[in-house]
């Protein structure tokens, strides 16, 4: 009884295994290569598959999505003979599982070869200063080759990315050097034009107000000349309108004569030919108010045209 027991368990594990290896769960992104006694069959997709148990096997199982491999530096050399440290990043994807089961022993290994020695091929035809600024071209350049390189390994090279560049330690030395005189230069050169700028503001500044000020001063000057010419027209029409005689202007012109000689700066002032005409006119009018230095007692005054009324004035001491 109990052998019978023993073989019905056997059966039952048995049949279990086939199961679980009838049927194969893909998960999304991913494929399968089956093969039967040793040759390939098909290539299972995402999803739920039937193979037929202890004659088909899984022989690889890939993921078919986008893959980022970053790849050791490399030491490479430049055109003018200088070692270069270069990290790179390959960003693939396997589009053919077969292919990349069959046609390459280790897709990842292949494409870390041909990525150094396609770029040591690249950086060789380069000097070091074109190595640090054409990392666009040397991308594109390295891009080109693996893409066509992985292509029948069922490989497609989506992108590639020097992730470093490092030139020897005195090259580092002298460019860090020839960067920070380049920094003090331009700050040097931004220092000059500000201070240029600020020259320039400065004067126009200056020349904007010397404008106005002078603008200014001939405005004061043409009213102050309007205010003096209007003035000397009320003066002139004021004294026009009085109608004034030889005496008035006579006495106005001797009260003048004072204020000409006030002030320390005037050593030498001039008397008009005028003065003349002037003290005669004052000594005409003080000659007739005034008493007669003669033998008689009194002066004639003022007549009223006939000369028969006189009038005594008083003597002045």
């Amino acid at each position: 009884m109990e052998p019978i027991i023993i073989v019905l368990i056997i059966l039952v594990v048995l049949v279990f295994i086939a199961l679980i290896k009838t049927i194969q769960v893909i998960p999304q992104a991913s494929a399968a290569i089956v093969e039967r006694f040793g040759r390939y069959t098909r290539t299972l997709n995402a999803g739920l598959n039937i193979v037929v148990p202890f004659i088909d096997s899984i022989r690889n199982r890939i993921d078919l999505r986008e893959q980022v491999v970053p790849f050791p530096p490399q030491p490479v050399i430049t055109q003018d003979n200088l070692v270069v440290n270069i990290d790179t990043v390959i960003y693939y994807q396997v589009t053919d599982a077969r292919a990349a089961t069959y046609e390459v022993a280790s897709y990842i290994q292949a494409i870390e070869q041909l990525t150094v020695t396609t770029l040591r091929n690249i950086i060789g035809g380069m000097d070091l200063e074109r190595t640090l600024t054409s990392r666009e071209e040397i991308n594109a350049a390295l891009r080109g080759v693996l893409d066509e390189a992985t292509g029948k390994w069922g490989i497609r090279v989506n992108r590639v990315e020097l992730k470093a560049i490092e030139p020897p330690t005195s090259i580092q030395d002298s460019m860090e050097k020839q960067m920070r005189a380049d920094r003090d230069k331009r700050a040097a050169i931004l220092t000059a034009e500000g201070i240029r700028q600020s020259q320039i503001l400065t004067a126009e500044g200056e020349k904007q107000s010397a404008i106005l000020r002078a603008e200014g001063e001939a405005k004061a000057a043409a009213l102050r000349a309007e205010g003096e010419a209007q003035a000397v027209r009320t003066v002139f029409e004021a004294i026009h309108a009085g109608d004034p005689d030889q005496k008035l202007l006579s006495y106005q012109y001797l009260q003048m004569l004072p204020k000409i000689a006030e002030g320390d700066a005037n050593k030498l002032w001039i008397v008009p030919s005028e003065i003349g005409d002037a003290l005669k006119g004052l000594s005409g009018a003080i000659g007739n108010f005034g008493p007669a230095t003669g033998g008689s007692g009194n002066q004639s005054g003022n007549s009223n045209g006939s000369g028969t009324e006189r009038r005594e004035q008083p003597r002045i001491d």
